[in-house]
């Protein structure tokens, strides 16, 4: 199953304001607009039902119906329903995963060399679940407080345009993701500050998804974000998760030349390549779908 069609991730659109009809375990996503309606979203769906989506579209009113499908056994049924493959899909369209069903000294084995040094400054101590080291701290983060202290240090280390969460979205995602299905870390240096952070989410035990990171100049010196993302593969293979998914890596189909850099740097993990359809929409400002038979 897809991240976001779990309950756990239901939960935090609806704390984000959106609608979420949940349908035979399925998330349907509504975006209202003031006088001119809604925009419909659905996201990898298990299952693909267009007389569904009519029916919400309908109801809801909306003026857009966007659908990322999981497979592309879908995409003959959206072409013939008049939906138009997008240039600037939501979701990646092609990610990383790990294979956490090998063992760890596997999954090590498979790791760049690069990996491995930003691993060995982590210093890892043995016995408690986060590593310490004479280079790089870890600490999980949870509380209202922490996570404001999490979200600062992440404002700090990126450029200004770039997104971050604002701290009621740290909070209601880690509501919507409690305790075991969800991990906010972050790497300290020697004084304490931070250096670096991830958030991971997890899918039952399907997959785990490295859903945000951040790292500062001295994080990227220290190589810390690999330790850090390092931790997300063990913590998922913890779990039981089957894999551990990179949530998004440079594709052809769509270029984004500022995916190159991080891409290369997921790849330094090993794993294989996962590769979905793309985005398909729809206008409908009539508020009315004709679904072909």
């Amino acid at each position: 199953m897809d991240l976001r069609q779990t309950l756990h991730y239901a939960n935090y659109m609806a704390s984000q304001g959106w609608i979420v009809e949940r349908i035979d375990n399925t998330n349907y996503f509504i975006k209202k607009f003031p006088i001119i309606g809604s925009i419909l979203k659905l996201q990898r769906p298990e299952r693909l039902d267009l007389n569904k989506v009519r029916n919400l579209a309908e109801k809801h009113k909306a003026f857009q119906i966007i659908i990322e499908p999981k497979s592309e056994s879908d995409v003959p049924s959206l072409i013939a329903n008049s939906y138009k493959l997008s240039a600037s899909p939501y979701l990646p369209t092609k990610t990383l995963q790990v294979d956490l069903t090998k063992s760890e000294k596997a999954i090590y084995a498979d790791l760049q060399r690069n990996i491995r040094t930003g691993i060995k400054r982590a210093s890892f101590a043995k016995g408690y679940g986060w590593p310490t080291g004479e280079h790089n701290l870890f600490k999980e983060y949870s509380t209202p407080k922490e996570l404001e202290i999490f979200r600062e240090a992440w404002k700090k280390s990126v450029i200004y345009s770039r997104y971050v969460p604002t701290v009621d979205n740290l909070i209601n995602l880690r509501k919507s993701f409690p305790s075991s299905y969800s991990v906010f870390l972050a790497s300290h240096n020697i004084i304490g500050s931070i250096i670096g952070g991830v958030i991971f989410t997890r899918v039952s035990h399907d997959s785990v998804n490295y859903m945000y990171g951040f790292t500062s100049q001295e994080g990227r010196t220290s190589l810390a974000h690999a330790a850090l993302l390092y931790q997300g593969i063990l913590w998922g293979k913890r779990m039981g998760c089957k894999v551990f998914d990179f949530e998004g890596i440079y594709d052809e189909r769509f270029p984004n030349k500022s995916w190159l850099g991080f891409t290369r740097f997921k790849h330094s993990f090993g794993g294989f390549e996962v590769q979905y359809p793309g985005c398909y929409t729809r206008k409908c400002w009539s508020n009315w779908l004709r679904i072909k038979k």
